[in-house]
């Protein structure tokens, strides 16, 4: 793909999809930032919970995003996160911390305040993933992708993930865990996910990760933007 800027490129979908396994390696293919804007949400609901503060408590929500800094590194092709200066990328994956990252990116004062930080990183292109990168934070990046899968191999994906990291959780509690998700994202008032109207979607639920991840360059190799 021949440009004189990078693009930006926005993958969304519901948790389990593999959107942000493809955003790392479609960044890495293309030699561009990749922004994990999930993991953003998932450091506020990991600093609120620590302060105790509440989920819908979307004023002190608001001073807290004001005053914590989110940032991210690259480590031996790992990318790590970071709350102020404290590497959280193993806690924001946690079960609870996830749940808990749902209810609070639906108040409007951490949405405004990610939103504005996600958007401040495009400058040079980058892929974005999320549940609403295509359809609220960059609504006309040029190459909008929106992956799904059944909530059964979605729930899978993240039991394996869990045992890898030697997280216990049965998989029943999880599929729950993943369908009140799914309910929580769909139906909030604030920015639900859903794809963007000019989306590709993909059904990942048959697909290794190299299949979708061809089938991502060669849409944009291709150039047919949105």
């Amino acid at each position: 793909m021949e440009t004189t800027k990078a693009p930006v490129i926005t993958i969304d979908g519901p948790v389990g999809s593999g959107k942000s396994t493809l955003g790392r390696m479609l960044a890495e293919r293309l030699g561009i930032l990749y922004l994990d804007t999930g993991a953003m949400y998932r450091a506020v609901a990991l600093a609120a919970r620590d302060r105790g503060i509440a989920a819908d408590d979307d004023t002190a929500l608001g001073n807290l995003c004001a005053q914590v800094q989110i940032s991210f590194s690259r480590e031996g092709g790992t990318q790590r996160v970071f709350l102020n200066t404290t590497d959280v990328t193993d806690q924001i994956r946690l079960p609870e911390v996830s749940m808990l990252a749902s209810a609070v990116s639906a108040q409007p004062s951490v949405r405004a305040a990610m939103v504005a930080q996600q958007r401040a990183c495009a400058f040079a292109g980058l892929v974005a993933d999320g549940r609403d990168a295509g359809t609220v934070v960059f609504p006309h990046a040029p190459f909008k992708f929106y992956l799904d899968a059944s909530v059964e191999v979605r729930a899978r994906r993240r039991h394996k993930e869990l045992i890898e990291k030697n997280i216990p959780m049965e998989y029943s509690a999880l599929l729950k865990d993943v369908e009140q998700r799914d309910h929580n994202d769909t139906t909030r008032l604030h920015a639900p996910l859903k794809p963007a109207p000019d989306a590709v979607i993909l059904d990942t639920s048959l697909m290794t990760i190299e299949e979708v991840l061809a089938a991502l360059v060669s849409h944009i190799e291709h150039g047919h933007p949105c």
